[in-house]
């Protein structure tokens, strides 16, 4: 395998061979047309092209990857004499608004060369009957997504539909690669491959820590050959811009009294900052981790407009209709900022977007790359960047972050086996194009990476799982999908057992699973709830959500300020609000975890004070508070904090592994620590941080050598304890639930109607339990397992530091509470455990903390 570094000097650079001319004629005079010169990038993969190569390039925001994907298949399409009248270049991309936006993007050369090629995005807002055109007649170039992929290579017709496909663009495909979207995906490329045999695959993407992860993923290496594709690195722009945005208080000089909070995640302190710089700059795009805090943020920043800037909201729960809307004005430049999620995070081309604001830390380096690539989209200009901390911890996020990405450093990809759940989807959809052989099928399985190590056990029990639901299942007529094709003449191939299972599963298709939701309907004051209601639909909340309010309640949506006026049918209707104490809707799964990679570096920056020296004044003063009452840890060690407050005894523990590591790590030393009676009544995680309050001092046990700490936090814990926990939690059913409908067994959609998340965790659990106790091995409970200890668990990330800190922890007993402690514990009201802390006491002990150092240090 090749690896071309373009651009750079020696004997990595690729140059092109004479004889060879780089670009058609019409496509030179168009890039002179606009005083530009192809890339080196951009004619290296017309050069792989033309030898049949897949490739991956790796290029910067800016530097024209999209292009560079696009050109050969644009110049093979303009060299036709007439249109083929079949499909020619399929793109892939995570998103709908990318796919759209890149649309937009290509007909721009496409028009001003006169190529004739025809364009068309197919995501799940495409009209129906253009869907149903588009595989009878499909355009030259098809702008998808995964789960449209799928659904279309459902269909009978699908052969014929691949069988001219001649490249297929996956962009951005680090953010497809490592989920199970990306499992689904390299499914589905499999079968394209078998469809159309001399297919090239295009892999397109701008941040890449380990770009042969990502090679092998793109095309997978059969045993003992050799690569499939070529990589093509571009080199680097120009190094962002990024500066870290927080309050001037008086430890950095100011006359002001403002602060850096110790806890929270609103940055509520910082957003009259964040308009000041919206102000100034001509476009900008606030990102932020969540909806619910997009919602927050916007209406806040709206507070503040006594400009009336033209701001906008944009996250996955709004009406796709005010999602188009936003891009739209975007493209057309006549925003000054939106504030979004991650919906707006990976490629879209607004070149006129000058300033990126990150609300809240970034939680991984290679997010902060794609988000910070947003701006400027020119490769010889610095992309500008504000990071707004919204506690004191994210500042130590922040400044990790910027060094981080300034250097070009990025987050690690962990590798994966496919998902079971995923293959059991794909199955069915195999059968449902055209009956198959489950010999056959084994053999294209594999040629995915992420099944190249997939047993034929495995294999065939999730096929034997899809054509019965198993063993204990195997009695229930409705799990019966698939049949034999023919058997009274010998024909075996399985084919699904009747139409409605097909509708079913085209119904369903995809591996993302969301929270039941619920239509939000905003309609006029005083009309009163029935079926024949009008208004119209704001877009989507979580039903536990609307489960929790009454006639009356008000919260913030869509950039609006609503009241519940009750329930329509399946929808919540509303009105415009103008008071009141407005909630804001959260959404499961909505947060991101803390990167391994970013977790390490604020571990080093603690242990080594010269890695502090561009933290603000506020945060070096609370270090220097916490080296005064107690210690910071050295890189390696495990700080242990014990002390009293009122009634009970805290123990207080910073691994710095993110919240779902630490979940997982307090619900196991709570059950060790009731074993051992020191009667522990509950425990608080944070991204940083673990807290457990006890009845009994865990620190004077330990100290005394009644329980000492390294068989406390003993690797053996995720053994036994972790199985019995688990046996005893709903966690596993909640994961179940969603591999479950993944892989088919239940399904959200119904012909005709929708299942309510209450039906759906009904069958669920039903279903569960079954299974628990007549076929623990079943296929879709070992992807339970996967996932929990994967994601919900993060098990492998409990164990790494669980290796880490043998012999390196170090206890320290205070007699009141830390500078690094307080975020934690100021944390615990706010989660609504038992055991609530009274964050006035709190802020109380810290400003006391900051007095006495002042007086003493």
């Amino acid at each position: 395998m090749k690896r071309h570094a373009i651009g750079a000097p020696g004997p990595g650079h690729r140059r092109e061979e004479p004889g060879h001319p780089p670009l058609p004629a019409r496509f030179e005079q168009w890039f002179a047309a606009r005083g530009w010169t192809p890339r080196p990038h951009q004619l290296a993969l017309m050069d792989l092209a033309r030898q049949g190569k897949s490739v991956l390039l790796i290029a910067p925001t800016g530097a024209g990857k999209t292009l560079a994907g696009f050109l050969p298949s644009l110049a093979e399409l303009s060299a036709l004499k007439e249109r083929r009248g079949r499909l020619h270049t399929l793109y892939i991309s995570p998103l709908k608004a990318l796919a759209v936006d890149v649309k937009r993007n290509l007909e721009t050369p496409v028009a001003e060369m006169g190529l004739g090629v025809a364009i068309e995005t197919r995501t799940g807002d495409t009209p129906a009957n253009r869907r149903q055109r588009q595989r009878r007649e499909p355009p030259d170039i098809l702008m998808t997504t995964p789960e449209q992929l799928a659904l279309l290579l459902s269909y009978p017709d699908a052969a014929e539909m691949f069988g001219g496909l001649a490249c297929v663009v996956l962009d951005e495909l680090h953010a497809l690669a490592n989920s199970k979207r990306g499992d689904l995906l390299s499914l589905d490329l499999a079968r394209l491959s078998r469809l159309a045999p001399g297919l090239r695959r295009v892999g397109l993407s701008a941040t890449v820590a380990e770009p042969e992860e990502l090679r092998r993923y793109l095309m997978p290496q059969p045993a003992g050959g050799e690569a499939l594709s070529e990589i093509v690195v571009a080199p680097p722009g120009a190094r962002p811009e990024i500066g870290i945005l927080v309050p001037a208080g008086p430890e950095d000089g100011s006359d002001g009294q403002d602060r850096i909070p110790w806890s929270g995640h609103s940055a509520r302190h910082a957003l009259p900052l964040v308009y000041d710089a919206i102000r100034k700059n001509r476009t900008t795009l606030v990102f932020v981790n969540t909806r619910s805090q997009a919602e927050f943020a916007f209406q806040e920043l709206w507070r503040l407009n006594e400009d009336g800037l033209a701001i906008a909201l944009h996250h996955g729960s709004l009406a796709p209709e005010q999602r188009r809307k936003v891009e739209a004005a975007m493209a057309a430049g006549s925003l000054r900022a939106v504030v979004c999620t991650s919906t707006l995070d990976l490629g879209i081309d607004w070149g006129e977007v000058d300033l990126v604001v990150c609300l809240g830390a970034p939680k991984g380096a290679s997010r902060l790359a794609q988000r910070i690539g947003r701006a400027n989209h020119r490769l010889d200009e610095p992309s500008r960047a504000l990071l707004v901390p919204a506690n004191r911890f994210e500042v130590l996020e922040c400044e990790a972050a910027r060094v981080a990405t300034i250097e070009g450093a990025q987050d690690g990809r962990i590798r994966r086996e496919g998902a079971l759940d995923v293959l059991a989807q794909h199955v069915l959809g195999r059968a449902c194009s055209e009956p198959f052989d489950p010999a056959e099928l084994y053999g294209e399985v594999r040629e995915a990476a992420p099944y190249r190590h997939l047993s034929r056990k495995d294999f065939d029990d999730v096929v034997a799982f899809v054509a019965t639901g198993g063993y204990a299942l195997r009695t229930y007529d409705r799990y019966a999908r698939l049949r034999p094709n023919a058997p009274m003449t010998g024909d075996m191939r399985l084919r699904p057992a009747s139409p409605r299972v097909v509708q079913q599963y085209r119904m369903n298709v995809g591996t993302i699973v969301e929270a039941p939701m619920m239509k939000v309907r905003l309609i006029r004051q005083g009309r009163r709830p029935r079926s024949a209601y009008g208004g119209h639909v704001l877009g989507e909340v979580e039903e536990y959500f609307v489960d929790q309010l009454v006639q009356g309640d008000t919260f913030l949506f869509a950039g609006h300020l609503l009241r519940f006026e009750g329930l329509g049918e399946t929808e919540a209707l509303v009105t415009r609000a103008e008071g009141g104490d407005p909630m804001i809707p959260s959404y499961y799964g909505g947060k991101f975890p803390l990167s391994t990679f970013l977790a390490g570096r604020v571990r080093h920056m603690l242990a080594h004070r010269e890695e502090q020296k561009y933290l603000p004044a506020q945060v070096k003063e609370w270090l220097r508070m916490q080296e005064w009452r107690s210690l910071l840890p050295k890189e390696g060690e495990l700080l242990v904090e014990t002390f009293p407050r009122g009634d009970r005894f805290y123990l207080v523990c910073y691994p710095f592994e993110g919240r779902l590591a630490h979940q997982t790590l307090g619900m196991l030393l709570t059950r060790r620590l009731d074993r051992e009676g020191a009667r522990p009544m509950g425990f608080i995680a944070s991204e940083y941080a673990l807290a457990i309050w006890s009845l009994r001092d865990v620190g004077l046990m330990a100290e005394r050598g009644a329980l000492p700490l390294s068989r406390l936090l003993d690797e053996d814990m995720l053994g036994d304890d972790l199985e019995s926990w688990l046996a005893e939690s709903n966690l596993l059913k909640r994961t179940f639930r969603d591999c479950a409908i993944i892989a088919g067994l239940i399904e959200r959609r119904y012909p005709g109607q929708e299942k309510t998340g209450r039906q759906v965790t009904f069958s669920s659990d039903l279903i569960y339990n079954v299974l628990r106790e007549h076929e623990p091995d079943h296929i879709l409970l070992r992807a339970t397992w996967n996932d929990a200890a994967a994601g919900l668990l993060d098990v492998a990330r409990v164990g790494d530091m669980l290796r880490r800190i043998r012999g390196k922890i170090v206890l320290k007993r205070l007699d009141r509470v830390s500078p690094l402690a307080v975020p934690v514990l100021l944390d615990i009201g706010k989660e609504r455990v038992d055991g609530e802390a009274s964050e006035a006491l709190l802020h109380e002990a810290a400003d006391k903390l900051i007095e006495e150092a002042t007086r003493l240090v």
